[in-house]
């Protein structure tokens, strides 16, 4: 489908694209004077009409036929038959062409001859324009309250007409501005010549934005008031697009309306179009005042670009010798050092960085510093291999040990040492206070935390005592003499 598409543009690349392009506007004009079917004769008069200095538009009725029927072979022009002009039966039978403009071969056409007819000189802020959005935003509210739902129809496309067309005229006219800007170096002349027209023309376009900005946004207000989706519906009931369905024109409208909001009225942080618009157009005027001023001192020094490049040219023309030549690249350009490469000697003693490169021995350097006169890093680092489920099963085994520690921590302070024998996770945690208390010498006392984290734990506590402590274990009896074990 899309290849098809592209076919309608054959005719802007042909060997006789000239040729093609006057037929078309022959149909284009005759489209405007509301006569949709021509014959090859009829083109070819309206082209002799038009009294064009184009060779290429002096077409015969028998140059002009096989055009035709390419053009209806690329899609751009339809064909159909028109008895009525025979003037015998032998015509009748052989029956006439006729053509008229296909939909898409149509828009083909209007877009190959608005690139043709496109000049820098037309662009410009559609300023008159924001009157008419006021006067329009205002008739809709008095329209939407009434319920004028044709009135209503016809401001919501006017206003979305006008909108598209204020939205494309500020992006080329900021296109031209910055090919203006482009080639200021080249020819300041052109930009000089326009700088105040174009000033004037921004600074009255921002003051008039920032003037009729609130008023817009109050006017916006006002139709919300009367009802936003009283007013979207008598606009898709009266849309002229029949074979769209009642709900597509709705959410269609209800889309434009929202574009429409957005231009003028921001959303929270987020600045208006009409904002943004304003911004741009304050930054563009100071981008021009500050290239008028290089241009303007580029011209009172007498001094730029181009007048050194052709005094540089006159000097290498009147060197005396190839050699005075070669010299005086060197000082102007001085691209006899690669000192992008910025390498140096392994041994900087043995010679010296002051020596020249012609007489010092070849110094090794990376491919990347010779290709791109970047000097070659160590990269990013790669990429760590993380093994989740083996983490995960050690994190699993970690806590299981720490609960059942836990567990035999509050077992152990519960039941005590004393006439009874421990199990064996009692037993290391026994050991474990016991290592803690005699490594500060006692009395000491060792403290276990909880699993929780808190501070609430096991205290064991040694005493000097007369007779010793045995306490059973799981392992065997621990003797331990002279000292008195209590565990809370």
């Amino acid at each position: 489908m899309q290849h098809d598409r592209l076919r309608l543009f054959s005719f802007a690349t042909a060997e006789k694209r000239a040729e093609y392009l006057w037929v078309l506007r022959a149909f284009d004009l005759a489209r405007a004077n509301y006569v949709v079917l021509l014959h090859a004769a009829e083109v070819a008069a309206i082209l002799e009409r038009t009294g064009s200095a184009d060779p290429a538009a002096a077409l015969s009725a028998q140059d002009v036929a096989p055009l035709l029927e390419q053009l209806h072979a690329w899609g751009v022009l339809e064909r159909g038959y028109d008895g009525t002009r025979a003037a015998s039966l032998a015509e009748y039978r052989n029956r006439h062409y006729v053509y008229q403009f296909g939909r898409a071969g149509y828009h083909a056409f209007r877009a190959v001859e608005d690139v043709l007819r496109a000049r820098g000189e037309d662009a410009s802020l559609s300023r008159l324009a924001l009157a008419d959005l006021l006067a329009d935003l205002t008739e809709l509210a008095a329209a939407n309250a009434a319920g004028d739902g044709e009135l209503i129809y016809r401001k919501l496309s006017r206003l979305d007409t006008t909108l598209s067309d204020m939205a494309e005229r500020a992006a080329g006219f900021y296109l031209m501005l910055g090919d203006l800007v482009r080639t200021t170096e080249v020819t300041p002349e052109s930009f000089l010549a326009h700088k105040d027209a174009v000033l004037a023309h921004m600074r009255e376009f921002s003051t008039d934005l920032a003037r009729y900005a609130p008023k817009l946004a109050a006017a916006l207000a006002r139709v919300q008031e009367t009802g936003i989706d009283r007013m979207l519906g008598f606009a898709a009931a009266h849309d002229e697009r029949v074979l769209l369905p009642a709900p597509e024109r709705q959410a269609d409208w209800r889309a434009r309306w929202r574009g429409l909001e957005r231009w003028f009225v921001g959303a929270g942080d987020v600045p208006s179009e009409s904002e943004r618009l304003r911004e741009g157009t304050m930054s563009a005027i100071a981008a021009v005042l500050a290239l008028l001023r290089r241009v303007t001192e580029t011209r009172r020094g007498g001094v730029s670009r181009e007048s050194q490049l052709r005094h540089l040219a006159g000097w290498f023309a009147a060197a005396p010798s190839e050699e005075s030549a070669h010299a005086l690249f060197g000082a102007v350009f001085d691209l006899g050092r690669p000192r992008h490469f910025s390498a140096v000697h392994p041994d900087p003693e043995t010679i010296p960085v002051t020596t020249s490169w012609w007489e010092a021995a070849p110094v090794p350097i990376a491919r990347t510093l010779a290709e791109t006169g970047r000097t070659p890093s160590a990269g990013a680092p790669a990429r760590v291999q993380r093994n989740e489920s083996g983490i995960r099963r050690l994190r699993e085994r970690q806590l299981a040990a720490q609960r059942a520690r836990a567990e035999a921590a509050r077992s152990l302070a519960a039941g005590g040492v004393d006439e009874r024998e421990l199990s064996e996770p009692e037993t290391e945690v026994l050991l474990s206070l016991l290592d803690a208390a005699l490594s500060a010498r006692v009395p000491v006392s060792g403290t276990v935390p909880g699993a929780t984290g808190t501070q609430n734990g096991v205290r064991l506590t040694l005493s000097p005592a007369a007779e010793g402590t045995v306490v059973r274990t799981a392992r065997g009896r621990l003797h331990l003499d002279g000292l008195r074990v209590s565990v809370q």
